[in-house]
């Protein structure tokens, strides 16, 4: 896309954040404080200074998936504040930012198929599911993984499927992907998940151990692995059987 063209697109989408923002999977009528705290949070907190989220499809569908629909009741409030928030079992759902940057970084395209690992309430694969063809989303917590399949089916999204199960291994069923995203912690990204990337393809991953993480976005290009951390974080650490470190 061209700077022209780019501009006008990042344009037409603060514009129609502007007015309602109805449409999509999830478009069902909310209150007008519902719809105005959501275009709050992507002028300001997405595409506001010194954050630069530009992808216009990117910030359409952040103002369009109900993130208080993927929170508890006790938190719903706080749905489009700039912070996480606790869904359960020692769980989070990620600052409205950090899923718009790790979804921007992917670049993904309506014609992707997806696999994200670590579900959590199903926020991040609902906005997913509005911009990519198929998601693929796994999470080692069960009744996390019943509670977001369930309410991605009440939303309408179905193009994303959810299973209880252990991340590390991925989905080999659906493989190969163009993107995976994974939004909890490993010590090493697992080769299972760099074996499923279509070649091409894209991760962001946040890696390490307590509080030393970066989200490290990884590039395959036939049997070469291009990866750079590109934003210090922390997310809850990776459970399940993480087997062998990834051969170089």
């Amino acid at each position: 896309m061209n700077h022209t063209a780019g501009a006008l697109a990042f344009a037409a989408c603060l514009a129609w954040l502007a007015g309602a923002c109805d449409g999509g999977p999830a478009g069902a009528r909310e209150g007008v404080s519902l719809t105005d705290a959501r275009a709050k949070m992507v002028r300001e907190q997405l595409a506001g200074p010194g954050r630069g989220i530009t992808n216009a499809r990117v910030l359409e569908v952040m103002g369009r998936v109900p993130r208080h629909e993927f929170v508890p009741a006790s938190e719903q409030d706080e749905a489009y504040h700039d912070h996480p928030l606790p869904i359960g079992h020692g769980q989070t759902i990620s600052q409205p930012y950090i899923v718009a940057f790790m979804t921007e970084a992917l670049d993904p395209k309506p014609t992707d198929r997806v696999l994200e690992i670590g579900t959590g309430s199903g926020y991040q694969a609902a906005v997913l599911g509005e911009l990519v063809a198929e998601v693929y989303s796994i999470e080692i917590v069960k009744p996390l993984a019943e509670q977001a399949r369930e309410t991605l089916q009440r939303l309408g999204y179905q193009n994303v499927r959810v299973k209880a199960g252990d991340g590390h291994q991925g989905w080999p069923e659906h493989a190969p992907f163009d993107a995976i995203i994974v939004t909890c912690a490993p010590e090493h990204v697992p080769q299972p998940l760099i074996d499923q990337l279509q070649d091409g393809g894209k991760m962001i991953v946040p890696v390490g151990g307590g509080f030393q993480q970066d989200l490290v976005l990884l590039v395959k290009q036939g049997k070469e692995v291009r990866q750079r951390a590109v934003l210090p974080v922390r997310f809850v650490p990776m459970t399940g059987q993480a087997g062998d470190p990834p051969t170089r």
